[in-house]
């Protein structure tokens, strides 16, 4: 599944944006009041040129004792950030975002300007119940047909569960 075909890709609000010149503690404030974990660090253009995420506060500003009225947001902004295409394969980045530990994937247009912001929360809600239909739709079609591997799909049902336990874990962190 292609991440534009998402139903959370067309119904999610604008991303939080501001730009590397603007204060910590306007992102923290917003952030905040929002309750979002993430800012997209943008040029005058919509081009992402960072991100900062609770982790970036954590470690960057409060480890390093910064004075978020007095620190801007490209000092502490993650500025090697992964960014997906529309129509990128939704599957691939959960994958990739649950391997090297990140939640929040900037979404792009062919010139790099910011589209929406997804999270693994916006993958994984999704995919559990396409799973179950799909395992269904799989149950029906091996009743019909004996020689029908349905002992691999309850051990993939069962492998997902525990994947996806995982990701929940790691989130919650």
């Amino acid at each position: 599944m292609k991440i534009k075909d998402r139903p959370e890709f067309k119904s999610k609000p604008a991303p939080f944006t501001l730009q590397s010149s603007d204060l910590v503690s306007t992102a923290v404030k917003t952030m905040a009041e929002k309750n979002i974990g993430s800012v997209v660090i943008i040029d005058s253009e919509r081009r992402v040129e960072g991100i900062v995420t609770e982790r970036d506060l954590l470690r960057r500003l409060l480890y390093d004792s910064l004075n978020p009225i007095d620190t801007k947001l490209g000092e502490i902004m993650t500025s090697e950030v992964k960014t997906a295409g529309a129509d990128d394969n939704m599957i691939e980045w959960l994958r990739q975002m649950s391997n090297e530990r990140f939640r929040h994937l900037p979404v792009v247009d062919s010139d790099g300007r910011l589209i929406t912001m997804m999270s693994q929360g916006d993958f994984v809600s999704y995919t559990w119940p396409d799973l179950l239909y799909q395992l269904k739709e799989k149950a029906k079609d091996g009743i019909k047909s004996p020689a029908a591997p349905v002992p691999i799909l309850i051990a993939g049902v069962m492998l997902y569960t525990l994947i996806i336990l995982m990701i929940l874990k790691f989130v919650g962190r």
